[in-house]
């Protein structure tokens, strides 16, 4: 399995325009919220637990962000929680407006992405690694992480990977 420093430096490859960084910002919770949104209709009640595809794929995500870190892994797990209740929420609305704000929010999170990728000359990271998917998410938290000065060292390893 690759590091943290690894998928960081795999993707920020494709990311180095500040643009292209400040609308994935914005675009990857969009999609994030719109996915779990859409997956979180269908739903098996158990006993004390309401168990969906968006908590699977949580629940999922949340495992290997603590393989790769585990302070990132927390954070991820607070966030991941954080867009899995706003996608139950829209989920619970009506037919046409749960999937209008899934839609939505996956098409206009989209939109951003290839604004963004527009900005940057470069076609999005996924096109040549499919993990780029699930490592989207984590590069915009550490992104912010590093903006706000923290994780310096990873920072500096992640750079020095993308030197290479």
């Amino acid at each position: 399995m690759k590091t943290i420093v690894e998928h960081l430096a795999q993707y920020a490859a494709y990311h180095r325009n500040r643009k292209n960084v400040a609308t994935h910002l914005i675009g990857i919770p969009m999609i994030v919220v719109g996915i779990l949104t859409l997956l979180s209709r269908p739903v098996l009640p158990m006993e004390f637990l309401i168990i969906t595809p968006a908590s699977i794929a949580v629940f999922l995500s949340i495992i290997f962000y603590i393989r790769l870190d585990i302070p990132f892994g927390l954070l991820m797990t607070v966030l991941l929680w954080l867009a899995l209740a706003a996608g139950r929420y829209f989920a619970a609305m009506p037919t046409e407006l749960w999937l209008s704000w899934a839609i939505g929010l996956f098409v206009v999170g989209w939109v951003f992405q290839f604004i963004g990728h527009y900005f940057e000359g470069r076609k999005p990271a996924f096109v040549d690694d499919i993990m780029g998917l699930a490592v989207g998410p984590l590069f915009v938290v550490t992104e912010v992480v590093f903006m706000l000065g923290m994780r310096k060292e990873l920072k500096a390893d992640v750079e020095r990977k993308l030197e290479q």
